[in-house]
């Protein structure tokens, strides 16, 4: 193999190496900021403050 297809090849790998980083990071964006959203949803679905509070039971 020469040098200049050398080059190529070298130079391609490292180009789906970076695309290939790109691509989890912004997955891993993605995911953090899903949680972000689902922990404040958590937070703003309090349960009703009654409810619970009394079982009505008829037999």
């Amino acid at each position: 193999m020469d040098i200049a297809a050398l080059s190529i090849v070298m130079s391609q790998a490292s180009v789906k190496q970076s695309a290939g980083l790109q691509v989890m990071s912004m997955s891993k964006d993605m995911a953090q900021q899903q949680g972000q959203q689902m922990a404040e949803m958590l937070k703003s679905a309090a349960p009703h403050p009654n409810l619970g509070g009394t079982l009505d039971i008829s037999v």
